[in-house]
């Protein structure tokens, strides 16, 4: 028990310190010359290159319904290539702490979207004053009206790549969930996607592929851990956690990523980090915690299971019953009482139930909100 317990902690200390460092080295790679669209398609194709390799291992075939595929197109977009290009262009201007901070909004966004569409339909004043709190808290970190502020036109752009996100979970929760495909195959297909989706932009930048003279060791480091740690491996890890612990566990790991962003900021890249900063960041986290705070009178009642009352048995000998007969040329026809049916599976004798009881696959759907 402590074995699963300390590798589940592990995994947890993991994905915080490879998700949170993922700003530090679009920073370095940005530094050295690379683009944001360069950027975006080396990270997708590495994450990819990792996660099939894996999904291969464990032998989880990738999804073949073409519908499918559009869906992970879709997701693919939202959850991948456009925000890995927003975050490129948006730490050209504002530093890898801050930007760590802004990603954290991506919850806040979940809960304004969800509203918008009908998945959040009991959001209390508790959820809505975590609303205000966070968004609050973006602007006391960006602090626009002071003249030593975060850029406002790259703030935009990192807050517009959490909002993606949020935009991406809904539909996925939406569109993908109960398929039957295994978590690890769906993940390499969509990052597969994306690697093909950040194609035209490399080309439409002009740059393509063409990596600059002056490219060093550092650049190239720092592409492969953003690739094959920070988005390949990371899902994986995301997935056994998710397994072990449940989603709540692996949704605490979001709650570190703006203190190693900043950590890692000030300590590699010397970054400032002033009081505003660390106060802004503290107000996100507290909306952030307020938002995804559930009580029991919120949360929805489970749909209790319908199930067939069981049969009366008297204690009074009566006599044997006589079993109906169908009429000729008929062979018995199953009866639908809720979720439960009734079908008869031999014809019945004296004295034996006429049904055998079964339980219908739509008692066992779950409706899934977004992530």
């Amino acid at each position: 028990m402590m074995n699963g317990q300390r590798g589940s902690l592990l995994r947890m200390v993991a994905l915080a310190l490879l998700w949170g460092s993922a700003f530090l080295w679009i920073k370095v790679a940005l530094g050295s010359g690379l683009t944001p669209f360069q950027i975006a398609f080396v990270r997708s194709a590495l994450g990819a290159a990792v996660l099939l390799a894996l999904a291969r291992a464990a032998r989880q075939r990738l999804p073949r319904d073409p519908s499918t595929w559009g869906h992970l197109a879709v997701a693919a977009f939202f959850c991948n290539a456009l925000p890995f290009l927003l975050f490129g262009i948006g730490e050209r201007t504002v530093d890898s702490g801050p930007a760590g901070a802004l990603h954290a909004t991506t919850p806040l966004w979940a809960v304004v979207i969800g509203a918008a569409i009908g998945t959040e339909r009991r959001i209390g004043p508790v959820r809505i004053g975590g609303l205000l709190l966070g968004f609050g808290g973006v602007l006391v970190m960006s602090a626009p009206w002071q003249d030593a502020s975060l850029p406002v036109g790259g703030a935009l752009t990192l807050l517009a790549a959490a909002a993606s996100y949020a935009v991406g979970f809904a539909y996925m929760a939406r569109r993908l969930t109960g398929r039957g495909i295994e978590p690890l195959a769906l993940a390499a297909a969509q990052l597969l996607a994306a690697t093909v989706l950040a194609v035209p932009g490399l080309w439409a930048e002009g740059a393509g592929l063409t990596l600059p003279g002056d490219l060093g060791p550092g650049a190239v480091l720092a592409v492969l851990v953003l690739g094959v740690f920070s988005t390949g491996f990371t899902f994986y890890l995301n997935y056994r956690l998710i397994a072990d612990e449940g989603a709540t566990s692996a949704a605490t790991v979001g709650y570190l990523l703006p203190v190693v962003s900043v950590a890692l900021g000030a300590l590699v890249l010397d970054e400032a980090v002033g009081p505003r900063v660390l106060a802004g960041a503290a107000v996100v986290l507290l909306g952030v915690a307020a938002t995804r705070r559930r009580t029991a009178a919120a949360a929805p009642d489970p749909e209790p299971v319908r199930r067939a009352p069981a049969p009366h048995r008297s204690t009074k000998r009566t006599p044997a019953a006589t079993p109906r007969t169908p009429p000729a040329g008929r062979a018995y026809q199953p009866q639908r009482i809720g979720p439960v049916s009734r079908r008869y599976v031999t014809p019945p004798r004296t004295g034996e139930p006429l049904a055998r009881m079964h339980c219908s696959a739509a008692s066992n759907q779950v409706d899934n909100g977004p992530a």
